[in-house]
């Protein structure tokens, strides 16, 4: 298994965490993911009811996670990266949503 370089910013790690995303469908469910705990944090703060925002932190690592090791074949950067990893995850979302990088 690679070793995971080190990085100061998330600037730096960006371009390696996209490169663990290579595979279409993975990003897909980073997207949906992404999409439905922002869907599920939002009601979490509008019923309010702190379960949702449980359900959502672990329904969209779940299907992140199902991208890694069904998809890419590759592990997490989460586990090394936790930070970095979920701006990131936010960040490629962003960068879906806006057409800068392939849907």
């Amino acid at each position: 298994m690679n070793e995971i370089p080190h990085y100061r910013t998330l600037n730096e790690f960006y371009p390696f965490y996209f490169s663990e995303h290579a595979n279409r469908v993975s990003r897909r469910l980073h997207f949906a993911g992404t999409s439905i705990a922002l869907a599920l944090l939002v009601a979490a703060f509008a019923v309010p009811a702190v379960w949702l925002a449980a359900v959502a932190l672990v329904q969209g690592y779940a299907l992140a996670w199902t991208g890694h090791f069904f998809f890419e074949h590759n592990r997490p950067a989460t586990f090394k990266y936790p930070w970095f990893s979920f701006l990131c995850d936010w960040r490629m979302w962003w960068d879906m949503l806006t057409g800068r990088i392939p849907f």
